[in-house]
């Protein structure tokens, strides 16, 4: 625990000098309680008392096991930046740890998430709005910032500035198709691709324009889950283009065209077109892509069925805020697991068995 606490040592305490219970002992206790399915603090009360004997092997505990208002309280109460850097940090050094099972490089996909249950009496429309940071490649989650006002562009820019991002490859969808995020990309030292559509109309009528004379292309044809898909890759070096549209670094423009029939269906086809700061072949335009929606099937979808974030109702202050990091910095944690069950399977396991349950929590060491 002493690294793990050397992580925490900036994070201000909000409460008075003369609380029982350390903020050290709250959010430990609270993220193991995650990590065996937790979703309350209610939840987190009770998992301190039933695995009171473990917990007090690895922390002091001299008032005992706080109750789900200290935990409620404390995370209300939590400055959330100053707890994003602390697991930005956590990351890094997590990352470092594992040199050679995991590396923070390669494609990083950017995109916002709603927490449909978090939402205030009468503002059901308006729900707490996350913007998340997830390493492809790695399955990690990088960084979590609040879309303030569901602005997602906001909370983008702010994520990005806690992040290195010297040797990755940024995706975003069109919202996030600007000067100021790739700006913020490459301030980080970061390269991007980032989808374009209407909201910036001369760019992408002059993709269209020049991707139609390109005759070469990439062809790749895939049959699975019941659907045959071909996708068409083409990518083109246009030297001037920063200069000319305003976003740093923009060297080329990509289009991907997907072309997809089910066995009982007809076919459908989308196309989709890319502003690139780095130029690449058109299997490698492909091979992003679609690295880049594992930030739906890997991250948002487990996030949901696996610890049932959309159900969350903590919405005071900054509760679900601050326990929806503890959710990816638990699922950090399941991912990077050697043990290749399903993640379903570990939280239970995590529940069942303090000999596992140590194993993933000794990541942190």
């Amino acid at each position: 625990m002493s690294s793990f606490a050397l992580l925490l040592a900036d994070l201000p305490d909000p409460r008075a000098a003369n609380t029982r219970h350390s903020l050290l002992e709250v959010i430990v206790i609270a993220l193991m309680a995650v990590l065996c399915g937790a979703e309350t603090c209610t939840d987190m009360a009770e998992f301190g008392h039933a695995k009171r004997p473990l917990l007090q092997s690895l922390l002091k505990m001299p008032h005992g096991v706080p109750s789900h208002d200290t935990f409620s309280r404390v995370f209300r109460l939590l400055d959330p930046e100053a707890f994003e850097a602390a697991f930005a940090r956590f990351t890094r050094t997590f990352a470092q740890a594992l040199k050679g099972v995991v590396a923070l490089k390669g494609v990083v996909a950017l995109d916002g998430k709603a927490l449909r249950g978090a939402y205030l009496k009468g503002r059901r429309h308006n729900p707490l709005h996350l913007v998340n940071v997830w390493a492809a490649e790695a399955r990690l989650v990088l960084g979590q910032q609040e879309a303030p006002g569901r602005n997602e562009v906001a909370g983008a820019l702010k994520a990005l500035a806690l992040l290195r991002l010297s040797g990755c490859l940024v995706t975003a969808d069109a919202l996030h198709c600007r000067p100021d995020i790739a700006r913020a990309i490459r301030a980080q030292g970061g390269e991007y691709v980032l989808a374009l559509k209407d909201n910036q109309p001369r760019l992408l009528a002059e993709a269209r324009a020049r991707l139609d004379r390109v005759q070469d292309s990439f062809v790749q044809e895939t049959t699975a889950h019941g659907r045959c898909e071909q996708r068409r890759a083409r990518v083109v070096a246009v030297p001037d283009l920063a200069e000319r549209c305003g976003f740093a670094g923009a060297v080329g423009l990509g289009r991907l065209e997907s072309r997809r029939r089910a066995s009982d269906g007809p076919e459908t086809v989308l196309v989709r077109h890319f502003v690139l700061s780095k130029l690449m072949s058109g299997e490698a335009l492909v091979r992003v892509v679609r690295q880049h929606w594992t930030i739906e099937n890997q991250l948002h979808w487990v996030l949901d069925v696996v610890l049932n974030e959309d159900r969350a109702r903590t919405r005071q202050g900054y509760g679900g805020q601050t326990l929806a990091l503890l959710r990816r910095w638990a699922l950090n944690l399941l991912h990077a697991h050697p043990d290749p069950a399903s993640l379903r399977r570990k939280v239970k396991r995590a529940g069942w068995d303090d000999t596992f349950l140590l194993s993933l929590i000794a990541h942190m060491r």
